[in-house]
C-alpha cells in the first residue's frame, strides 16, 4: 500500500516538475583521462631473453621496434603545468631546485623507433635500496588510438608490473649504443639493457679506473645472444646463463644452484659491445655457418683457447676485439634443463 501510495505522489509531481527544469545544456566532449591510474598488468607478453629495451612492439613483427625508444629531457611538463628541464644524474631523473619526488606526475616527450612522439607520464619513482644510485619508475605512455595511458614494458610472471630505469643515451634498431645530448633511455626491467645493469654493469660507474660502459653494452649483446652485433638475437624466453668479465665483477659460477647446473653448461662465447668476439657454439642451436652467413666477413674459422677451458672455433677478424670483455656459458641445446 505504501509503495503505491508512493508511486502515485510521484506521478502527480511530476508535471510540475518537468515545467521547472531548465533547456539541456550541450554535453561537453569527454575529458582525457588521468595519467597513472591503477591498471590491471598487461600479460602481452614478447619472449623474455629477446627483449633490448623491455618494451612493447612498435611493429610486432619487428624484433628491433618499440613503442619507447628515447627520451627527451628538455621541456619536461610538471604536473602543476610548470615546464622544467631535466637532467640525469647516473640512474636518478632530477629537476633543478626540485626534490626527486617532485617529478612524479610528470609528462616526458619520448619517441618511438618509427619516429613518432610519445607522451610519458612519469607515475611514480622507488630509490634501489641495494643500489642508491639507481632509482625503479613507474611509466606510462598515452595512445591516442584507445586515449588511454598505458605502461610500455613487458610484463612477464617474474614480474608482472615492470617498472622502468633512466639510463644515458640511446640504443638504435641495430643494438648499438649512442651518446645523445639532452635524451636518455627508459629501460623496463624485462629487457636487456636493465638486466644487464642489475647484474652489475652499471654504464656510469667504474671499476679499478675503467668505465663500464662498454662492458654494459657487450653485456646486452650477451644477453641478447646478438652473436653479429646487428640486433637479431639468438636466445630464447627464460634461458639461462653464466657470465663473468675480466674485471672480477662477475666470476664464473662453479657450483650447483637452485636455477644453475654447471656440469650441464659449456663455453659459449666472448663479448665485447659490437657482439661476440669469438663463438664456440650457439644459443639456441642455430648452426654456426648460418650466424657467419648473416654477418659475411666478421669471423673466419680460427681456434682461440681464451684460458680455463673457454675455447672458440671462430674468431672475429679483427685483432683488437677478439680477446673479449666479457664470457658466458649456457646449457648446450637439447641437453636436460635446456629451453627447449
Amino acid at each position: 500500500m505504501k509503495k503505491s501510495l508512493l508511486l502515485l505522489a510521484g506521478l502527480l509531481v511530476a508535471p510540475s516538475a518537468l515545467a521547472t527544469v531548465p533547456a539541456p545544456r550541450a554535453v561537453a566532449a569527454p575529458s582525457r583521462p588521468s595519467p597513472c591510474q591503477r591498471q590491471a598488468p598487461d600479460r602481452n607478453q614478447w619472449p623474455n631473453g629477446t627483449l633490448l629495451w623491455g618494451t612493447v612492439r612498435q611493429a610486432p613483427a619487428e624484433e628491433a621496434s618499440s613503442v619507447l625508444m628515447s627520451v627527451s629531457l628538455d621541456r619536461v611538463r610538471l604536473a602543476d603545468g610548470a615546464m622544467k628541464k631535466a637532467r640525469l644524474e647516473k640512474g636518478h631523473l632530477m629537476a633543478p631546485a626540485l626534490a626527486p619526488e617532485r617529478l612524479v606526475g610528470a609528462i616526458f616527450q619520448g619517441t618511438s623507433s618509427d619516429g613518432q612522439l610519445v607522451e610519458v607520464a612519469l607515475c611514480s619513482v622507488t630509490p634501489d635500496v641495494r643500489a642508491p644510485d639507481v632509482a625503479r619508475y613507474q611509466i606510462e605512455v598515452w595512445h591516442p588510438e584507445s586515449a588511454s595511458w598505458k605502461n610500455p614494458c613487458i610484463a612477464t610472471t617474474q614480474v608482472p608490473t615492470p617498472r622502468a630505469l633512466a639510463v644515458q643515451g640511446v640504443w638504435d634498431e641495430s643494438g648499438a649504443r649512442h651518446e645523445a645530448p639532452g635524451r636518455f633511455t627508459f629501460a623496463c626491467e624485462n629487457g636487456a639493457i636493465a638486466k644487464c645493469i642489475d647484474w652489475g654493469y652499471k654504464p656510469w660507474a667504474k671499476k679499478d679506473g675503467r668505465t663500464l660502459k662498454e662492458l654494459h653494452q657487450a653485456c646486452t649483446r650477451m644477453a641478447r645472444a646478438d652473436y653479429c652485433g646487428t640486433g637479431r638475437s639468438h636466445t630464447r624466453e627464460d634461458t639461462p646463463v653464466d657470465m663473468y668479465d675480466d674485471l672480477g665483477l662477475l666470476a664464473r659460477t662453479t657450483e650447483a644452484t637452485r636455477g644453475w647446473d654447471p656440469k650441464q653448461a659449456s663455453f659459449e662465447a666472448a663479448w665485447g659491445p659490437e657482439g661476440a668476439t669469438c663463438l664456440a657454439r650457439t644459443r639456441d642451436g642455430t648452426p654456426v655457418e648460418t650466424i657467419l652467413a648473416q654477418c659475411p666477413g666478421r669471423f673466419e674459422a680460427v681456434a682461440t683457447n681464451l684460458s680455463a677451458g673457454d675455447r672458440c672455433t671462430m674468431t672475429r677478424k679483427s685483432p683488437s676485439a677478439r680477446g673479449g670483455l666479457l664470457r658466458n656459458r649456457s646449457y648446450t641445446h637439447g641437453t636436460p634443463g635446456a629451453d627447449e
